[in-house]
């Protein structure tokens, strides 16, 4: 019978099982209950046509919660915020959690159950299943392996509990390409058991980051960014501004936006971290430090004793996990502003050991029944293990998957997983907060949860996930109030009382370490893609098309090379080079970039797929066929070598120094210059013009944009390309010189190497007395009543005689029609159309476009005060790139309100205009970066 996957199951082998009780099956035809999400707001009498609703879910990344507010037209998610409820968004987002509402639409996601690259059904998949279980029930699961990435989900553990129960001998392994092993395994040497620390970055004046990046990319990155930002307020009292010293290889956010940072090889980073604490006690014997990196060392340890009781010390996930114990040794020394909570991630095995045991597993054939979960260990699986080619070999392999990926290709039977947006489900946040997942939007395709597929597994065919996740918390409220209980979860997005209690860490025990030998070759460091993280979103064309915060490179990976590297080995950009590690060979582009330290090579991973779909496939190089199961972040043993190739690498912005005189670019000041009143800013205001004043009788819109607040995240541009139709153009367009983003984030590199560098974010400047308007021939570049410069669509021909006259570039021309008839590849397709706002037009060809200040908003609540016979109140309207934004570094609002916390922000000694010696008035205006340096490591500050 099961020659034919798509055959009934056999009536006889149905009779049996049902006496077994191991199935429950729902009658034919029958779908799931009718459910009822809940808005974040008050739920409406009825729905209204063109109103938009709001609800509260969670969004994962690499297994943990992220809250979520989701905007909605008529069942059709358009725009993700973040949920203020939620203590890991705190009403912020990342590019991540943005970009998922065009996951949710991609037209390479997996719609159908495929068996041996044929079409089947689940009823078929259900009847092979059934069958493959009985064995499994027979040996007690002893050939069953659950391979998953990390799970956070109390309803997912609830389930495998259950499972692992009925087959004792089954093993459930996890796997997450970006993992914490180190970090758990140097946690176990100083406090004798796993523990995740949470460091309270807002009660700290001093951070010391041994190649780590509490504010790059990751599940804790919005937290984390709002503390830093608290912790610079120039309100505080001078000592007790936090001070960031950073210590890495390669560029990070964390070390972009350090007050001091050393750029040094991992190894010698080692040696610093030893050479720090012996000021502290330890007795370790010292390593080999250039000249350079013992002055640094001196100066840390002299910061941290002067702050004791407000200074922490962390390690990144290249450093061994002594290093990471001894930093634990340290803040226990200093009493850090740090909680420790037992690991959110219930499974106590590394990542690398349940890869080891799959790997082993599948070479010795034990493995009967493979069952992948949303996971890709083909493609992100250290390239030694050769796990691709054992996986193929699984008797009965099963994947569950968004795509018909690297893994799902080499199963035997691939399963389409719902979107999280179309999903019900549950997650915990990185520090434990547990929120409720709730669907968005009708499934698009013929998909299933893990938790029915987890439902299937056990013998059950008719649960629902909507019913098995109300299963897991009906004990969390006696039974007459569970229903109210539900839906207030559902309404404020997060579960009370659920955050994970810390604990009281025993007193950390100085681990037994050695100096590392100082590098005699190069190395290969390794990291976190900032815009496509592990690569689970290389098939996102917002995030491909996203520039890197520090290299602008966009639709790819580049081989990091410092200055003196590159001349020693004769490289320059745009060379390929192929790098060789134990018979693998990749080939890499060359990029040189200044800061990266010497003797380092540097890339991202999640790149080089091969089936990620229409954006992702082909695009740059996987590192991860080089990466070593025990040292995943670092390989020393790498050879370069030249191909004599090159290629063009795609950025959108060339970097250039500030020099002394461009004051009103990004002027810089220091905490104790401007806590003495010494702040040189350039003020342009009074400068003479031929134009006439405009006069404003209602409102008068304008932005105000704190430099020394961005850390250059991204996340402002991403939210702005969600909410307004911004068009992705394609690495082709790329090439010619054309983006079509409303909002960039400049960078810039100071004259000292040491200095880190600046970020600003430029959307359109809305000046009073703007050069585009009066060389339109046409009046499609106007001011309104408002003060804002609009761009009439209908008017424009074209010409661009507007573009050529702004002086900030931020005018974006529709060479081709990006985002109706000319897309990029799959990105005309009918799914993709649904992301669009429908509050914006979606431009054709041949129009100028540019930032609006988000019009459409401002638009809706001047209608609704229209109607509360009142004014837009303060903070009525806000931005997408303010909304977005996890150090809050955008204020907007009316100047013609007294209340407007904007007219404060204008009177503040930093604050400047951009370019302010062109007299443009701009409405968007800013203020200055702030610094603060330690004085013993330079004669005189910047």
């Amino acid at each position: 019978m099961l020659d034919n996957p798509d055959a009934h199951p056999d009536r006889r082998l149905l009779l049996k099982w049902l006496a077994s009780g191991g199935m429950a099956l729902s009658a034919a035809g029958c779908g799931p209950p009718e459910e009822e999400i809940v808005p974040y707001v008050e739920l409406p009498d009825g729905l209204t046509p063109g109103v938009p609703l709001h609800f509260a879910t969670a969004l994962s990344l690499s297994g943990y919660a992220r809250g979520a507010l989701v905007t909605a037209y008529e069942g059709r998610p358009t725009k993700i915020e973040g949920n203020p409820r939620h203590p890991e968004s705190l009403g912020a987002t990342d590019i991540f959690a943005q970009a998922e509402v065009m996951s949710l639409y991609q037209p390479d996601r997996a719609k159908a159950v495929n068996n041996n690259e044929r079409l089947s059904s689940w009823n078929a998949f259900s009847t092979a299943l059934f069958a493959q279980m009985q064995g499994e029930k027979a040996r007690n699961g002893s050939g069953l392996r659950i391979l998953t990435g990390r799970v956070t989900s109390p309803t997912f553990l609830r389930q495998m509990q259950s499972l692992l129960k009925a087959f004792p001998e089954a093993r459930w392994l996890r796997y997450e390409p970006i993992h914490d092993d180190a970090a758990l395994a140097g946690a176990v040497q100083a406090f004798g058991r796993p523990l995740t620390p949470l460091p309270r970055l807002a009660e700290a004046s001093a951070l010391v980051c041994l190649g780590a990046d509490p504010l790059g990319a990751g599940p804790d990155q919005i937290r984390l960014a709002a503390e830093y930002a608290k912790a610079r307020q120039p309100s505080l009292p001078q000592d007790r501004v936090l001070r960031v010293y950073a210590v890495e290889s390669s560029w990070s956010l964390t070390g972009m936006n350090a007050d001091e940072r050393l750029a040094l090889a991992p190894a010698l980073i080692h040696n610093l971290a030893i050479e720090i604490s012996r000021g502290f006690g330890s007795g370790i014997a010292s390593g080999e430090l250039p000249e350079k990196a013992q002055r640094f060392a001196r100066a840390v340890t002299t910061g941290l004793r002067a702050n004791v009781g407000r200074a922490i010390i962390l390690a990144g996930r290249e450093q061994a996990p002594e290093i990471h114990a001894l930093c634990h040794w340290m803040n226990a020394q200093l009493q850090a502003p740090v909680d420790y909570i037992a690991p959110v991630d219930p499974i106590t095995a590394s990542h690398a050991q349940c890869l080891r045991e799959l790997t082993d597993d599948l070479a010795q054939k034990r493995v009967e029944t493979l069952i992948v979960i949303d996971s890709n260990p083909a493609y992100a699986a250290p390239g030694e293990l050769r796990l691709a080619e054992l996986i193929a070999t699984a008797p009965f392999s099963t994947h569950l998957g968004l795509y018909e990926d690297e893994t799902a290709a080499l199963c035997k039977w691939r399963l389409p997983l719902a979107h999280p947006l179309e999903s019900w489900s549950d997650l915990r946040a990185f520090e434990g907060t547990a929120s409720i997942v709730q669907p968005l939007i009708r499934p698009l395709y013929d998909t299933r949860t893990a938790h029915e597929l987890l439902a299937y597994l056990g013998g059950s065919l008719s649960a629902s996930s909507y019913e098995i996740v109300r299963e897991t918390w009906r004990n969390r409220s006696r039974p007459t109030e569970f229903d109210g209980s539900w839906r207030q979860w559902l309404h404020d997005g997060a579960i009370p009382n659920t955050r994970e209690a810390p604990v009281s860490a025993p007193q950390a025990k100085q681990p037994n370490i050695k100096p590392a030998p100082a590098p005699k070759a190069l190395a290969l460091a390794l990291a976190p893609d900032p815009s496509i993280w592990d690569g689970s979103f290389c098939n996102n064309p917002w995030l491909q098309e996203c520039p890197k915060p520090f290299t602008k490179e966009v639709w790819g990976n580049a081989l990091h090379v410092s200055p003196q590297d590159a001349g020693k080995q004769g490289l320059e950009d745009g060379q390929i080079v192929a790098l060789t590690r134990n018979g693998v060979t990749v080939e890499a582009a060359v990029q040189v970039v200044k800061g990266q330290a010497e003797g380092v090579l540097g890339a991202t991973i999640g790149y080089g797929r091969s089936r990620a779909g229409a954006i992702g496939n082909g695009v740059g190089f996987s590192a991860y066929a080089l990466q070593s199961l025990d040292s995943p972040w670092l390989l020393a043993d790498v050879d370069v070598s030249k191909t004599g190739k090159r290629k063009d690498l795609l950025t959108t912005q060339h970097h250039f120094a500030l020099e002394a005189e461009d004051k009103d670019i990004l002027p810089t000041l220091t905490f104790a210059a401007l806590d003495k009143g010494e702040a040189d800013v350039p003020h342009a205001d009074g400068l003479p013009t031929l134009l006439p004043d405009w006069r404003y009788d209602s409102y008068k819109w304008a932005m105000v944009i704190d430099t020394a607040a961005c850390i250059g995240c991204n996340a402002c541009l991403v939210a702005c390309q969600s909410e307004n139709n911004v068009p992705v153009v394609g690495p082709d367009e790329v090439a010619m010189g054309r983006i079509m983003h409303w909002l960039r984030v400049d960078t810039y590199f100071p004259d000292d190497e040491a200095n880190p560098i600046g970020f600003q974010p430029v959307p359109c400047m809305h000046c009073e007395d703007a050069p585009c308007e009066p060389v339109c021939p046409v009046a499609a570049s106007v001011h309104d009543s408002e003060g804002l410069n609009v761009q009439v669509y209908n008017r424009c021909v074209g010409t661009r005689f507007c573009q050529s006259n702004c002086p900030y570039k931020v005018r974006r021309f529709n060479f081709f029609g990006y985002a109706d008839s000319e897309t990029y590849a799959n990105l005309g397709d009918d799914p993709v159309k649904a992301h669009f706002n429908p509050d914006v037009s979606v431009r054709a060809r041949g129009v100028m476009e540019k930032c609006t200040y988000c019009v459409q908003r401002i638009s809706g609540a001047r209608r609704q005060a229209e109607k509360d016979k009142s004014r837009i109140a303060v903070g009525g309207v806000v931005t997408a790139c303010q909304a977005a934004c996890p150090t809050r570094a955008i204020t907007f609002g009316d100047l013609s309100d007294p209340a407007s916390p904007l007219h404060d922000l204008r009177k503040q000694p930093r604050h400047y205009a951009l370019l302010g010696h062109l007299g443009t008035k701009p409405r968007t205006t800013y203020l200055a970066r702030l610094r603060n340096p330690d004085p013993s490591l330079r004669t005189e500050s910047p």
